[in-house]
């Protein structure tokens, strides 16, 4: 589990394709200590360190994406030298600054409009098609990763904001963002719990 509170980020340093998927190897000189197994939210998609490595600048894991990843994310579009948002797992005693982020990404959205609002920034992304109704105000989201709170629906617009503190921007990737560019969402849990509570209100409990 993760929080969207992202720790660093990192830049793509390779990229091997083959027909059963993809495998990145990320850097980063945010973070260290990797090892074998360990979970890392890349852009907010739950990935197994397979290798590890640190150098003088850093340090270095590589991961594998399988073909649903790579097919339901933004990663496939990630090339050498893009940057990506890192978090790893909240520990058992960690705190839960942002909101539980499960790192199963369920589709990708893109970015509409970027607007400098005072010190903040607004960005506008389009409603993903088929999640529309997950989406609310003051709802959370977590988008490449980043935990988010949803300022506005315009369900006439196909659109939805939020809004960036400077902070959040230049600690993330959300910099390097630009409208037309493809943005991994994963929806709040709780709303698709409520959802599925309320398609099977009124059966009967199972018995013990």
């Amino acid at each position: 589990m993760f929080t969207g509170i992202v720790e660093t980020t990192g830049r793509v340093a390779d990229v091997t394709r083959n027909d059963d998927g993809r495998r990145l190897r990320i850097e980063t000189d945010g973070i260290g200590g990797f090892s074998h197994g360990q979970s890392v939210a890349v852009d907010g998609v739950c990935l197994t360190v397979e290798d590890h490595g640190e150098t003088a600048d850093g340090a270095w894991f590589d991961a594998f994406l399988a073909a649903e990843t790579v097919a339901r994310t933004s990663l496939d579009e990630r090339a050498v030298g893009d940057g990506v948002d890192l978090e790893r797992a909240l520990p058992a005693d960690g705190r839960l600054d942002g909101h539980v982020v499960q790192g199963h990404v369920d589709t990708t959205t893109e970015v509409v409009e970027i607007e400098r609002v005072g010190e903040d920034y607004r960005y506008t992304f389009a409603l993903p098609d088929g999640y529309e109704r997950y989406i609310a105000e003051k709802g959370s989201i977590a988008l490449d990763g980043v935990s988010l709170t949803v300022a506005s629906v315009d369900d006439d617009a196909g659109t939805f904001d939020v809004a960036i503190i400077p902070t959040t921007r230049a600690e993330t990737t959300l910099d390097e963002r630009e409208p037309g560019d493809a943005i991994n969402v994963e929806i709040d849990v709780v709303a698709k719990y409520v959802e599925r509570l309320e398609t099977y209100q009124g059966s009967p409990s199972p018995t013990h």
